[in-house]
């Protein structure tokens, strides 16, 4: 569950950037929704890896897609984890340059711990995100919370009102690709099918929360969110400076731990041609990665989130269509 969580909640989710560009007014539905198409997709993606043990995307792909758009998917999803692991390095370096570190300095040590982490390979991953996605949740929904507190709680459901719940398959489309080639890549560490149901339907439920929670909050300050490369600086402008240091951990944590799924889901499709060890195709990546950082986190979020956000589409049809085409011991998901 913290795998699917870590893999979501990234520097685009963790400060409020994705959320403002796909959702915002009228989102509350968009939002419900999302959680609900969330909740199908991990589990069908999971069903399918753990039914093929798969220790890469490709045989889920090949379940999903067919052999010929497999090898077009399998293009799209090593661009769409390097070009977003890109963003998450620039987004690390601009992180700590809140506590006045040099912005190559933060890209170096970003970079240098996700080489660290992949000598224990992917259950170094794992055992990670158990320990900070818990603590990043904990600090991301009190501050949120306390923001609300303060302001007057104002979550409304006006069906009349709910224009923009087509985002809803944009936003689930956008995080189709890094799930698929994470969760694909543990289908044989999967042990018995009760754990896919908790882990779908935990994520769906904690992320459909938050993004909620998260969505009203940028709302009541819609009119400074623009002035903030980062919008989530916006809800803690009048909070002590000390609250801005703890989320520029938090940010960072996230970050990390989005880099480090995307690294994973590299490394699993790099190995089946190269024999290395883990580690050492994730510093390998990283080398090619580090020079493009330069381009700014902000401008590659606005224009390669909601590209790719259309472009999975396809992707997303052929999962939800999954259950209903091929059904699971004769039902589409467990009762």
């Amino acid at each position: 569950m913290f795998l699917i969580i870590g893999t979501m909640i990234g520097a685009g989710y963790a400060s409020g950037r994705e959320l403002w560009e796909f959702f915002g007014n009228e989102s509350t539905f968009a939002i419900f929704l999302f959680a609900i198409l969330f909740f199908i997709c991990t589990y069908v993606i999971m069903k399918i890896s753990y039914e093929k043990k798969s220790e890469s995307y490709i045989p889920v792909l090949r379940e999903l897609m067919g052999n010929r758009l497999t090898k077009l998917y399998d293009g799209m999803i090593i661009l769409y984890l390097f070009s977003t692991t890109v963003i998450m390095i620039a987004g690390g370096g601009a992180t700590l340059q809140a506590v006045h570190i040099p912005y190559w300095y933060g890209v170096i040590i970003i970079s240098s711990l996700l080489v660290l982490l992949f000598v224990w390979g992917i259950n170094g991953m794992t055992s990670m995100n158990a320990m900070i996605i818990p603590v990043l949740i904990t600090f991301l929904v009190g501050t949120l919370f306390v923001f609300q507190w303060t302001s007057g709680f104002s979550i409304q459901l006006d069906f009349g009102k709910q224009h923009n719940w087509p985002s809803a398959f944009t936003f689930t489309a956008l995080n189709i690709l890094p799930l698929v080639a994470v969760l694909s890549a543990i289908g044989n560490k999967i042990q018995h099918k009760g754990e896919m149901f908790i882990a779908s339907l935990g994520s769906a439920i904690i992320l459909g929360f938050i993004s909620l929670l998260y969505n009203e909050s940028l709302l009541k300050v819609a009119h400074d969110v623009m002035l903030y490369e980062i919008p989530l600086f916006a809800i803690l402008k009048n909070y002590p400076y000390f609250m801005v240091l703890v989320m520029s951990g938090l940010l960072w944590a996230a970050i990390y731990t989005t880099a480090a799924s995307g690294i994973l889901g590299l490394c699993t499709r790099v190995y089946q041609y190269i024999k290395l060890p883990f580690w050492l195709l994730a510093m390998c990546l990283l080398l090619l990665m580090i020079p493009l950082t330069t381009i700014g986190f902000s401008k590659l979020i606005s224009i390669l989130y909601p590209l790719y956000g259309v472009l999975n589409l396809y992707i997303l049809a052929s999962i939800l269509l999954y259950p209903i085409a091929h059904r699971f011991d004769g039902q589409s998901l467990p009762k």
